[in-house]
């Protein structure tokens, strides 16, 4: 008995049949009877007619007779042998299908699918009445009124089949259909069949007609590993099932005959053709009118393509989902139906995507074209033209909006490209500014776009088409709510089919000048402020060992003297930073910033580099630093998923974050925070990141950084209710350019995000807690003013406050212990980090 439980696929369907047969309106419609593809074995006919009447009666006479002892051989032998060897109907009365892994927003936006099998249960009333008359219209149109065997429904098939010598029509009901997808192969005989039918009765008394067209609906194979049609309507349209239309529900009804032929994505011509009759087949049974026919006809319908099949780019949290669901339910992740809810919130992800790909592709703007990504010899226009270039680019896939094509001709002021599939356009002038140089009859063979080069193009929304190029720099942009550690965004590169590695999460890079807050923080509570006076001027280091060499390094920028810590911090002066660190001890500060912040103490060395951001962390750490000072003074933790649910929508597990003000713990004193709130604030809006002043808002803080060398590019900044990191670099890190720095880089990253994710959030300044007084104008801890404990200046004459050589390298002050002498190595790192911003 070939009976198999396994769920079907697209090559268990034949291919279809196309005839045209003509209606007595004169009009012509594929003659397929469209239930489903299992077709009977073609009978024979038996003869020519005779020409006397007699015996053509006798002979009829003759034939009813066999086929009535036949059947009811065949029918005893099916109740009798057949019958008790049917299958148990447990996996329908007890359906639990392999559902994947599904990761949503906050907001319920579909991000991420984990799978072999892409499907999402629905019950019967939650599927929309338009896609059940489609079904029924094409499959089963008597459903509701045959009792699993549609016995009119064979007649009618066996006639056609007749009148057209072969199996041209299928009788299998939907009943039918749903006993072979749960309990029989594919193989075609009349056993199968017999089989087939027996367990349509069964089902029949075992289920109701709206559970079983339920199960059908929910289990039917689709094409693209989508099983079900509220998978389908995702994976074709990006849809839910309760939104699709008339149209689209017709397409999808096309599917289950042969999902490969009537895939609309790879065959959109037959699947338009197919739709286009099961519309016609609802308005012969009464399920739509002409005018709703009409009209469904006429919509143009829009597919998703494989790799766009998500409304927001959201493949870095998806991923991050799954290895945390992997490392609790391990293969059972991909086919007990867990849904994920994520705490990102779709718009400002999307913003998130957008900015990190518009800087870094302006970034590739800045620094020129290197030529294309490949040349072919293109054959004579035709057919093996359009091969070779198919061929080309299926080496080179779009990545995003950036499209892979072939340039078909070239001059300075036009460039005509061919995508796959064979559709063209020219780019004019507007679109070809950025390689220019590329289209002179003088640029080298490496650099030239000529007839057969592959070339990457973007749609523009203000000059069109433009040639662009695959970037080679990295970038990310993480977003995390301040009060509770939510992450709202997170981009973890240009691209995940391009890069996989979440530059976010796991990339360790060189903070630079974004990490000096920290210190400036640890600084305060030694008793210094805003208003103490630093000197910016050149360092000295006293040899090491006697009869050692003095060391000076000079910073890039010109010495402006003393000046302010909020000036030093708002114009990011090195050598200020070196001088608060110095003055304070490096032990004590690399223990504040990490027990307080929660960086890697093994990743942040307590010596002077650390002023200018030697160490090493993440975007996500150095974003849940910067929420510290953006909450007032609070500990909180970053999270991803807010809530786990099983198939059936039972909570699993839901997150409780520690809570800012609540249950956090407190690190740092709230007067601390509104301090570095109003140091940060400057910054934002007369010093290095007075990028933010595009925003037209007065409640936004933040840091630039850059690294030596410019190797990395940052911006981390906050407004109350929203902490944001940008980060750019390559991943083999080197020098982004020397005129390139965080302001360059990251901010406008960051702008560019945060203008769609504070978008009607009301402006939100920190109310100043206690133990603060202001005296002209600036902010002094109460307890610490001028001449009461308030440090009034650091290192003003170099000569009374030389720098040790120990301290260079990591002294705690007093109570430090002695470090090594300094190396010819390690001073020149100390020196390559002056030249952070």
């Amino acid at each position: 008995m070939p009976i198999i439980k396994r769920p079907p696929s697209s090559s268990d369907r034949n291919e279809p049949h196309y005839t045209l047969r003509r209606s007595p309106s004169g009009a012509y419609y594929p003659d397929d009877d469209d239930r489903d593809d299992d077709r009977r074995t073609q009978r024979s006919g038996g003869g020519r007619g005779r020409s006397f009447g007699s015996r053509v009666m006798l002979w009829f006479a003759g034939l009813i007779a066999t086929l009535a002892i036949v059947g009811a051989l065949i029918v005893g032998y099916a109740l009798v042998v057949m019958a008790p060897q049917l299958p148990s109907l447990d996996a329908l009365t007890n359906y639990q299908p392999k559902v994947p892994l599904r990761v949503f927003t906050a907001d319920h936006v579909l991000i991420g699918e984990f799978g072999e099998e892409r499907r999402s249960l629905v019950r019967f009333q939650d599927i929309p009445d338009v896609m059940k008359k489609a079904v029924l219209a094409i499959e089963d149109y008597r459903f509701y009124e045959h009792g699993g065997v549609d016995f009119v429904g064979i007649l009618r098939a066996g006639v056609a089949d007749l009148m057209h010598g072969g199996a041209r029509q299928g009788a299998s009901t939907i009943t039918m259909q749903v006993a072979r997808n749960f309990f029989l192969s594919s193989e075609k005989t009349y056993t199968r069949k017999i089989y087939e039918m027996l367990l349509a009765y069964k089902i029949e008394k075992a289920l109701t007609k709206d559970q079983i067209l339920e199960l059908y609906m929910n289990q039917i194979y689709l094409g693209q590993r989508s099983y079900g049609f509220a998978a389908a309507a995702r994976v074709y349209f990006g849809k839910d099932l309760k939104d699709i239309t008339l149209a689209e529900a017709a397409m999808l009804a096309g599917l289950p005959k042969a999902p490969s032929a009537y895939n609309p994505v790879v065959n959109p011509k037959r699947a338009k053709v197919r739709q286009e009759y099961i519309l016609k087949r609802m308005l012969e049974v009464g399920y739509i009118t002409q005018p709703q026919y009409d009209a469904a006809v006429k919509e143009e319908i829009h597919v998703r393509t494989p790799g766009n099949q998500y409304a927001v780019h959201g493949e870095y949290v998806a991923e991050m989902v799954r290895q945390m669901m992997y490392q609790q339910y391990k293969d059972e992740t991909y086919t007990r139906g867990l849904t994920v809810t994520t705490t990102i919130n779709s718009s400002d992800q999307e913003a998130a995507y957008q900015a990190v790909r518009r800087g870094i592709l302006d970034y590739e703007r800045r620094h020129g074209y290197r030529g294309p990504e490949a040349s072919i010899k293109l054959p004579a226009a035709g057919d093996d033209r359009d091969e070779a270039i198919d061929d080309a680019l299926a080496d080179h896939p779009d990545n995003g909006d950036l499209q892979s094509a072939v340039v078909l001709s070239a001059s300075p002021n036009a460039v005509e490209v061919q995508f796959v599939g064979g559709a063209t356009t020219t780019i004019g002038p507007a679109g070809l500014r950025f390689v220019a140089g590329a289209l002179s009859p003088r640029a080298n063979d490496t650099l030239r776009i000529k007839p057969g080069s592959v070339v990457r193009v973007l749609k523009d929304g203000k000059t069109g088409w433009q040639v662009v190029q695959l970037p080679q720099v990295e970038g990310a942009l993480v977003a995390i709510a301040p009060q509770d550690g939510a992450i709202r965004s997170l981009v973890g590169g240009f691209d995940f089919n391009k890069s996989k590695f979440n530059h976010v999460t796991q990339a360790w890079r060189q903070p630079g000048s974004s990490f000096k807050p920290f210190i400036y923080s640890a600084s305060l509570d030694k008793g210094l402020g805003p208003a103490t006076m630093i000197n910016d001027a050149p360092l000295y280091f006293p040899p090491s060992v006697p009869g050692g060499t003095a060391w000076e390094p000079k910073d890039d920028d010109q010495p402006d003297g003393p000046m302010t810590m909020r000036t030093g911090l708002q114009r990011s002066k090195n050598l200020v930073s070196i001088r608060i660190l110095a003055s304070i001890g490096t032990q004590y500060a690399q223990e504040y910033v990490t027990q307080r912040f929660g960086f890697d103490p093994a990743k942040t060395p307590p010596y002077l580099p650390m002023a200018l951001g030697a160490g090493l962390v993440t975007p996500l750490q150095l974003a849940t630093g910067y929420a510290v000072f953006a909450n007032g003074g609070y500990k909180v933790d970053p999270y991803l998923i807010a809530e786990v649910d099983d198939a059936r929508g039972q909570p699993l597990q839901k997150s409780q974050p520690v809570l800012a003000g609540s249950t956090a713990p407190r690190t740092i004193e709230g007067r601390n925070a509104y301090v570095m709130n109003s140091l940060l604030h400057s910054v934002a809006t007369a010093g290095t990141g007075a990028g933010t002043n595009a925003l037209g808002r007065s409640d936004l803080q933040g840091k630039t950084g850059t690294t030596n060398d410019a190797k990395d590019g940052w911006f981390a900044g906050y407004q109350q209710s929203l902490v944001a990191v940008a980060w750019m670099g390559f991943d083999q890190p080197k020098s982004l350019g020397s005129r390139e720095f965080g302001a360059q880089l990251a901010l406008p990253i960051w702008v560019n995000y945060m203008r769609t994710a504070l978008n009607g959030v009301p402006e939100q300044q920190m109310p100043m807690p206690d133990g603060l007084t202001s005296i002209d104008g600036e902010l002094f801890y109460a307890d610490r003013t001028p001449g009461n404990g308030f440090v009034a200046n650091v290192d003003i004459n170099p000569a009374e406050n030389a720098i040790s050589a120990n301290d260079a390298l990591g002294s705690a002050g007093a109570a430090g212990l002695a470090p090594p002498p300094v190396t010819p190595q390690e001073k020149q790192q100390i020196m390559d980090m002056f030249e952070n911003k």
